[in-house]
């Protein structure tokens, strides 16, 4: 396989690079010296989902660790690397989890169907289900039950990224992070607080 077709993808980066550079021509200067978000993002893998553009900020704002349907597990050595780097390295102030309706993970989780390899993996999403059997049953539309998982998990990975070890040291040893969890409306663009926010306290 060769790159014809991805010729619009490096033009589209030359124009992309030059806008910013004519807008603020010392950013890419400033952007290679260092990195300093205030915030990690942990969100779904979905490519309607892209952090930066949706709360506004240019790269180098916020740091992003990205997976199939925002899953936070004590297993997963890529997704806690990405927290230890966050909160050891860049002293980031705030993790926000954010889902997002209608999201397929979250569907894959609960359809009760086999999808192959990414059961294993959605097999943390059915036991967040299971925890809310009888809420979930009670609602009779399957896409309202669908956006209604997707918060849970989303409620469900904030605590568990509390519990992480990263984030358990770093509030014993007084460093102030607050974790938060919110979920994103691919039908108007809008991010929701789901008020679970929590800085160890």
């Amino acid at each position: 396989m060769d790159n014809i077709g991805l010729g619009n993808l490096f033009e589209n980066n030359r124009s992309w690079a030059a806008a910013l550079t004519d807008s603020d021509p010392d950013f890419f200067t400033r952007l290679a010296e260092q990195q300093q978000p205030k915030y990690l993002w942990i969100g779904c893998a979905d490519s309607r989902v892209p952090a930066n553009e949706i709360v506004g900020l240019a790269p180098g704002g916020v740091f992003v660790h990205r997976n199939i349907a925002n899953v936070v597990v004590h297993s997963d050595l890529n997704c806690l690397s990405v927290i230890q780097y966050a909160v050891d390295v860049l002293r980031v102030e705030h993790i926000i989890v954010t889902g997002h309706y209608s999201c397929g993970g979250v569907a894959a989780a609960i359809d009760g169907g086999r999808h192959g390899l990414i059961d294993n993996w959605l097999r943390h999403i059915q036991d967040v289900a299971e925890q809310h059997r009888d809420e979930l049953d009670e609602i009779t539309d399957p896409a309202q039950r669908v956006n209604k998982m997707c918060e849970l998990n989303v409620i469900a990975q904030v605590n568990n990224v509390a519990r992480t070890t990263v984030v358990q040291d770093a509030w014993d040893k007084g460093q102030e992070i607050a974790l938060h969890g919110w979920i994103y409306d691919l039908r108007d663009g809008l991010l929701r607080d789901l008020n679970v926010t929590t800085t160890g306290e």
